[in-house]
């Protein structure tokens, strides 16, 4: 097996990413910057009813319209819809007013249906049903090991708690959407998308086209956190009104469609029972929990981003455990992956829990982890962070600190795979002039991708980052991943490790020269004459691998007066093998705890129960977090070459809501079960204003 280099000179020093230029000049063209002649906008016409019979779609009126030269609906015939917003109809025109006017003029003939968009709702047995052959809310999946009933007795402290999350709406910065062109030759689609390669698959599918005539391109994209794998409607009706005008199409999404219909994370309502032996030693676990992803909760699983499975009990090892888990249905758009799916959920309840009985034990918190972690290698950071962050200084007992702005610290961990995949292929051509280009069809999802790639191919290459041109995100580039599960750098750095590798060897003999890298590079180039050099190669086995641990403590501030929760400082302790490059590596850490600030204090989709409609679907409204919001992010790499390289992005961003919402509860002394942690959810944990009935989300 190959291993990397164990004297590097490139990896692991702090290269700028080599598309910031691009970036910040404004010379990056992204999905919706795409100009073609004739380039028409395209706008879809969605329901206005959360649940309905449709019966007929005229769209004779939307096709007469001055400047339309498209119209299509999504399917001929009856059929029912199930939340407000899904997709009926599409148009295209030469401008947004053309589109906007044409809209309004398309006949919908529909029967409203009765809808529940609330988890409480939606459980009760005369409730509408979402999907006519299925209750909401099945009976739970069942697993048993041990014998939880009779463990309870062996136990010398036992707690109980109810923890509840709401759905959270991806908003990534670039809407979804793209453009689309339809020729005699085919189909090329510049879509916004974590996976050209499937993105391709899915229109060849809907559109009854050989894979070999679409082309999918992504040059640049601005953010998706696993909402972004397939075309999605919109794409599929970009190509079909691309189609039908004769002329490239433009459809992006507003942030109002962002809202309802391109994913979500599921809620949770996570009920714990966790009993210890008197030595801190986990013992018995009982867990229930349901959530909803939407109309998704009636098809699939939250592992592929439909249902709400969390993975329990979270990281601990407890012998006797009872876990029953289900979905619950409503008629709203349906759950899609999202950044690290079911883990910050499942790492909220069990972090809870585990501090709730650190408390009922009289144990510090951070050592009842380290007594339970099976995990060798976090059980190690748990104690290097402990240190950096001054944990023993800090941490008292919980609500004994002074004042009316009162501090705390917590602690969380988190688990995750995070390795390559063995598909992965590249292309390397070494030009006569000493040019070398990286070819890969994998898409840089804004994670530093073609850093990582160019710092590979200058280590094995013996040249400087800056020297290697970086071709990604076109499918007619040899196959690449897709970029979610934090599989993209674990897959990308192998292959181009092997195709550079390759590469070498095949310059050095046809040109005779027995080193080619460094001083000699251009020497040897020249000997190729005017033929460049075009090597294939794949991903190669030993230098990646998967697994990976990851620890966070945070500092916090609440104003008991005001309910108001300031994170001061989070410190990040994390393992991913072999560190490419820390600059980008430390921007992923960044990103992931930003994102879990937002889950813990923020985020929060808000729906009326009376219209189906989505009350906060703009970043005005639905909060995140801003720049005054973030706090010191103290990051420690663990740096393992001998494990290869293993994703990042996602372990990053499991613990932060658990830290902080253990933090909020050292300092007050009273736990806030709920995330978001408003300022009222503060004030009434704090008995300062009435509990009121929660309108699940």
């Amino acid at each position: 097996m190959a291993e990397w280099p164990t004297q590097p000179k490139v990896l692991g020093t702090r290269v700028p990413r080599v598309d910031g230029p691009a970036k910040v000049s404004g010379q990056a063209r992204y999905s919706s910057d795409i100009q073609l002649p004739g380039l028409l906008i395209g706008m879809i016409l969605r329901s206005r009813w959360p649940a309905a019979r449709i019966l007929r779609i005229n769209l004779d009126k939307a096709r007469k319209m001055p400047g339309i030269k498209a119209a299509v609906a999504v399917q001929e015939g009856p059929r029912i819809v199930r939340f407000y917003g899904e997709e009926l109809a599409a148009v295209a025109g030469v401008s947004r007013e053309a589109c906007e006017d044409a809209l309004r003029v398309i006949e919908v003939e529909a029967e409203p249906l009765p809808f529940v968009v609330r988890e409480e709702d939606a459980k009760k047995p005369d409730a509408p049903r979402v999907w006519e052959q299925a209750p909401n809310m099945p009976p739970p999946r069942v697993q048993e090991t041990g014998n939880v009933d009779a463990a309870w007795a062996e136990c010398a402290a036992i707690v109980e708690g109810f923890y509840t999350t709401s759905v959270q709406l991806h908003h990534p910065m670039e809407p979804h959407g793209g453009t689309a062109h339809w020729t005699e030759e085919g189909l090329t689609a510049w879509i916004s998308t974590q996976g050209i390669a499937s993105v391709r698959d899915g229109l060849a599918g809907a559109l009854r086209l050989e894979q070999s005539k679409v082309r999918v391109i992504t040059e640049y994209m601005g953010g998706g956190f696993g909402s972004k794998f397939g075309p999605g409607v919109e794409g599929i009706l970009a190509a079909r009104l691309s189609r039908e005008a004769g002329a490239p199409v433009r459809l992006m999404l507003s942030r109002f469609e962002e809202s309802l219909a391109v994913g979500n994370r599921p809620s949770s309502f996570q009920r714990i029972k966790l009993g210890a032996k008197a030595d801190g030693t986990l013992h018995v676990f009982d867990y229930e929990n349901y959530g909803t992803a939407g109309i998704g909760a009636g098809q699939a699983t939250e592992g592929g981003g439909g249902g709400a499975d969390l993975p329990m009990p979270y990281i601990y090892q407890v012998p006797n455990r009872r876990i029953k888990q289900t979905a619950v249905a409503v008629n709203a758009g349906s759950a899609r992956p999202f950044r690290a799916p079911g883990h910050p959920v499942a790492s909220f309840g069990m972090e809870s829990a585990m501090d709730e009985l650190a408390v009922k034990l009289g144990m510090d918190p951070l050592e009842l982890r380290i007594k339970n972690d099976p995990f060798e290698i976090r059980r190690r950071e748990y104690k290097i962070g402990a240190e950096r962050f001054g944990w023993k200084e800090k941490y008292r007992k919980p609500g004994t600190s002074p004042g009316p702005v009162k501090v705390g610290v917590g602690v969380a961990s988190a688990t995750w795979g995070g390795g390559g995949s063995r598909n992965t292929r590249g292309e390397v051509q070494i030009n006569p002039d000493g040019t070398v280009e990286v070819r890969l069809g994998v898409q840089d999802i804004g994670t530093g991708t073609r850093t990582v790639a160019a710092v590979v191919a200058a280590e094995v290459l013996g040249l400087k980052p800056e020297q290697i041109h970086v071709k990604i995100g076109d499918t007619l580039y040899p196959l690449g991943p897709g970029s979610g599960g934090s599989v993209t750098a674990p897959s990308v750095a192998p292959t181009v490790f092997d195709v550079c590798t390759r590469a070498l060897e095949e310059l050095q003999k046809q040109t005779g020269v027995s080193d080619a890298r460094g001083d000699n590079w251009k020497t040897a180039c020249k000997k190729l004459g005017v033929n460049p050099l075009t090597v294939q190669g794949r991903w190669r086995e030993g230098l990646s691998s998967s697994g990976v641990g990851g620890v966070q403590f945070a500092e916090v501030a609440v104003d008991t007066e005001t309910g108001l929760v300031t994170v001061k400082k989070i410190l990040v302790v994390q393992d991913c093998g072999l560190v490419v490059d820390p600059l980008t590596a430390e921007s992923q850490v960044n990103g992931g705890v930003i994102m879990g600030i937002g889950m813990a204090l923020y985020e929060e989709r808000v729906m009326d129960w009376q219209t189906g409609l989505v009350l906060n679907p703009n970043y005005e409204t639905y909060k995140l977090p801003s720049i005054a919001d973030v706090p010191e992010i103290d990051i420690i790499l663990l740096n393992m070459p001998e494990r290869g390289v293993i994703g990042l992005g996602e372990p990053v961003h499991i613990p932060t809501a658990a830290a902080i919402a253990n933090a909020v509860a050292n300092a007050i002394g009273v736990r806030v079960p709920s995330l978001p942690i408003t300022p009222r959810k503060v004030l009434t944990a704090l008995g300062q204003v009435p509990v009121r009935r929660s309108s699940a989300t």
